[in-house]
């Protein structure tokens, strides 16, 4: 008997590789943590329609 999973988890757990979904997460976190760090860098920055 198969396990009950949903459709979409069983393509990506057929097609991808453990170590490519452990680098695609690796790599989602790493862009998320740069996003939030460029947002704290312009934190208090005037962008106001005056600044242009």
């Amino acid at each position: 008997m198969e396990a009950i999973m949903p459709v979409a988890q069983k393509v990506v757990a057929a097609t991808t590789s453990p170590r490519a979904f452990i680098l695609k997460q690796t790599a989602l976190f790493a862009a998320a943590a740069l996003f939030v760090f460029v947002l704290s860098l312009t934190y208090g920055l005037d962008l106001s329609p005056g600044f242009f």
